[in-house]
């Protein structure tokens, strides 16, 4: 709380507007309506926003100094002025000279997309690795601008500072200072890394398949982790509800255990400092036995946000061989007649998946369809453990494998009925 907030006052509140330059050369690429939707749902994910207005601009090309035209900026200013608007969101890059020339021009602050996304992912770390990832990409984004710092937010919340605010430390207006900053955070990240690296080691002694769910934000990931966990992970309709990856190990029908990561959703246009950034976050994605894609089906642009994740899993370097299940969630929300379609469109592709997270609607064919991609063909064998394997006679029983023990003098007969795989590991242990 800073000093100009006295105990037991209400949080105040910054008035936005959010703005979506219409580009003719990106029409083709990104639907206006659609973009402006998403830009007013990722202000609506940041606390402390109100959303006064948002309108479309159309641009035959941006210019320059102050990305609009003269005429347009008046125009604007007047709107701007009228519903006493503190903090102007635009849907784009902003270059820092377009920054400070319209900050001058409507004496107000200006965040662009990259700049929204970083307060949002700032608000959302959990984790001594994810705080960290959005200190070096703020300091990398803010060593380009170093504008003078402006809004309430960050000590409303006790974030970062790279938006900044009186009160909270400023970030230094020498880039030598920043550079300096910038080593400290990865000498730091470097450290956590490798304690990250300790216990994924740790986890490959006892190796379950991952199951990684990744898509586009909000599609409805962490609803479903909770439908196949029980876990209390943050599911809420707000983009970016999850940045540090939530596992938990979940049984299959047959036994078989699986650890379930769930993922910081993608979304069009991320810059790509932001995606090298998290790429620590998504890692787990990497290594995973198999992807489950989830995809709100109802959206009206699902495929369009398909295609995004598509590219970004290619951009991460996902194995084009590793297993994908697309998870076609959100049926609840469409009319009979449009979920019907939809469910049987489903059915007619491999790999394909109609369900409802929210309602549990086709989760059991789902995992059915995720234990025949894992569950590979078993064998029946019997094992001789002598007393001291307790640690691999409990790895037996975790796996689900064992149908029954027959205990004699020098220990104990196990009959397993186990994959490949499975027996491979054991054999490693």
């Amino acid at each position: 709380m800073s000093p100009a907030e006295p105990a037991g006052s209400e949080p105040r509140i910054t008035r936005a507007w959010v703005l979506h330059p219409d580009i003719s050369s990106d029409r083709e690429r990104r639907a206006s309506g659609p973009a402006l939707e998403e830009a007013v749902a990722l202000a609506g994910a940041l606390p402390g926003l109100e959303v006064a207005g948002a309108e479309i601009v159309p641009l035959a090309r941006p210019r320059a100094g102050y990305l609009f035209g003269s005429g347009k900026i008046d125009e604007l200013k007047e709107r701007l002025t009228e519903a006493e608007v503190e903090l102007v969101l635009i849907d784009g890059p902003v270059s820092p000279v377009q920054q400070r020339n319209l900050e001058k021009a409507w004496k107000v602050k200006i965040l662009d997309r990259t700049g929204l996304i970083l307060e949002i992912f700032a608000d959302r770390a959990r984790t001594r690795e994810g705080v960290l990832q959005v200190e070096l990409a703020a300091l990398s984004y803010q060593r380009t601008r170093l504008v003078r710092a402006w809004t309430h937010l960050e000590r409303q919340r006790g974030g970062l500072g790279f938006v900044g605010g009186p009160g909270e430390t400023q970030i230094e207006a020498d880039r030598r200072a920043i550079d300096e900053a910038i080593t400290r955070i990865r000498r730091q990240l470097s450290k956590v890394v490798k304690t990250r690296d300790l216990h994924r080691a740790a986890r490959r002694k006892v190796p379950f398949p991952i199951v990684a769910l990744v898509g586009y934000t909000n599609a409805g990931k962490s609803t479903l982790f909770n439908r196949l966990t029980g876990a209390e992970v943050l599911a809420k309709d707000m983009l970016f509800a999850t940045l540090d990856p939530t596992m938990r190990a979940v049984a299959l029908p047959t036994g078989l255990k699986v650890i379930l990561s769930d993922t910081v959703g993608f979304i069009s246009d991320l810059p790509t400092q932001l995606v090298a950034a998290f790429r620590a976050t998504l890692e787990e994605v990497l290594e995973a036995d198999l992807i489950l894609h989830v995809r709100d089906i109802a959206h009206p642009d699902s495929e369009a946000q398909a295609e995004d994740v598509r590219a970004i899993l290619a951009d991460l370097g996902v194995a084009r061989e590793t297993p994908q299940i697309e998870v076609w969630n959100k049926t609840d929300l469409l009319d009979p007649d449009r979920r019907a379609a939809v469910e049987a469109a489903a059915a007619r592709h491999d790999g394909v998946e109609a369900i409802s997270a929210w309602t549990g609607q086709g989760i059991e064919p789902l995992l059915a369809a995720v234990t025949g991609l894992l569950d590979e063909t078993r064998q029946r064998r019997e094992l001789h453990l002598d007393h001291g394997d307790g640690r691999r006679r409990a790895w037996l029983y975790d796996q689900g494998v064992v149908e029954g023990e027959a205990p004699d003098d020098d220990g104990s007969t196990l009959t397993v009925n186990w994959t490949a795989r499975q027996e491979q590991r054991f054999r490693s242990l």
